[in-house]
């Protein structure tokens, strides 16, 4: 499991990678992140007409249920794929 300091710290890594992800790689990185640092979905979903906004609670929303340890696990995780993948 991954500490608050090591997932803050992934949190702020992500911000130099030499290359923009994915859109699916950033909603990952956007669901995961909420999850840890908010816990379940406690929004009420947008408007279908505010597709992105309406994307991102979706992937939120498919996180519930995860703790906000595990979440965190996986954030520094994904984060360190990315690290990998883009550079730093």
């Amino acid at each position: 499991m991954a500490d608050e300091a090591t997932f803050y710290m992934a949190a702020e890594e992500v911000n130099n990678l030499k290359s923009e992800p994915s859109d699916e790689e950033l909603m990952e990185m956007y669901a995961l992140y909420k999850q840890a640092t908010a816990g379940d979905c406690n929004t009420a979903k947008p408007g279908a007409s505010d597709v992105i906004a309406n994307a991102k609670w979706g992937a939120w929303n498919d996180k519930k249920g995860l703790s906000k340890d595990k979440a965190r696990a996986e954030y520094v995780a994904v984060v360190e794929e990315l690290k990998e993948k883009y550079g730093i």
